[in-house]
Order: structure tokens, then C-alpha cells, then sequence
């Protein structure tokens, strides 16, 4: 089988190839998920958000001891139950695609520490949000910012004869 190269003619063409090649690559990951994904029924409950507490911790461990950082940097934002399914969040693409390769090593931990059975695992993504705020350039505005904050620092600043640019 050979593949083609295609080579960019500019900048926003490499972004085009680039956002292109990411899709790719996810559709790739999310049809080799859901051919991997067996349903096995266990002899055992069925997942609750107080059993996937207890074993939360456990099951971090698990992805630590085997050194998958970014699995576990995955697993330390929420992790919630909702309608017999354990929700993922996920920022970004790129923790989405690692999240859709880890979901059926997932699925088995979590069955085999909770002894559960007949749930599912889905992926919610968070978008990062740009702050509403100003971005905090200056001493001045940095000091202008926690003077809002803390009334106190005016009182510094006006006693103390305090100024931020020198």
C-alpha cells in the first residue's frame, strides 16, 4: 500500500493538513474503540456514584503504577455517574483521543476492583474557556486587580505611599 504526501503550499495549507490529519486519526481511534469494546456481564452490582468513589482511588493507582501520566492527569477531573454511565471529562482533542484508547482498560479495572457490571463509559469535552476578564499585563493592573480583591492594599498603598511603577 503506498501513501501519499501531500505537501503545504503555505502556512494556513500545513493548519488545513494538520486539522485534517488530527480527524483522521480520532475516527481511526473511535472505530478501533467501539470494535474493542466486548460486552461482558459479570456476576456483580450495578455502578453507583458511591461505589465509583470508593474505588476511584484504586483505579488511579492502577494508571500510576503502570507510569501512563497522561491516563492519570484524564482520571483527576471529575468523574461522575449519570443514567448507569460513568462520565469522562475531557479538555481538548487531544485528552479525547487518549480517553477513547484507554476506555475499555478503563472498563475493565473499574469491573474487576468495583466487582460491577452493566455500565458504560462516555466522553464529555470541555472546551478550555478564554477568560472574560482582561489579561493582566502591568504591575499596575496586576496591583489594581488584588486591590479589588483585598480593600486592605489601598489602605497600604495610600499609607505606605506604595507604587507599582518605578
Amino acid at each position: 500500500m503506498q501513501k501519499t504526501i501531500s505537501i503545504p503550499k503555505n502556512l494556513g495549507h500545513t493548519k488545513q493538513l494538520a486539522d485534517q490529519k488530527a480527524k483522521d486519526e480520532l475516527q481511526n481511534a473511535k472505530s478501533k474503540v467501539s470494535e474493542e469494546v466486548v460486552e461482558v456481564k459479570v456476576e456483580g452490582r450495578d455502578l453507583t456514584q458511591q461505589i465509583l468513589d470508593e474505588i476511584f482511588i484504586s483505579v488511579k493507582e492502577h494508571f500510576q503504577k503502570i507510569e501512563k501520566s497522561m491516563e492519570v492527569a484524564i482520571l483527576g477531573q471529575s468523574l461522575k455517574m449519570n443514567n448507569g454511565s460513568v462520565i469522562l471529562e475531557v479538555m481538548g482533542h487531544v485528552q479525547e483521543e487518549l480517553a477513547l484508547k484507554m476506555k475499555p482498560e478503563l472498563t475493565r479495572i473499574i469491573r474487576e476492583i468495583g466487582n460491577v457490571n452493566h455500565f458504560r463509559i462516555e466522553l464529555e469535552l470541555k472546551e478550555e474557556l478564554e477568560s472574560e476578564r482582561n489579561k493582566l499585563y502591568t504591575s499596575t493592573d496586576k496591583f489594581n486587580f488584588l486591590k479589588d480583591k483585598h480593600a486592605a492594599l489601598g489602605e497600604f498603598q495610600r499609607r505606605f505611599g506604595l507604587e507599582t511603577d518605578f
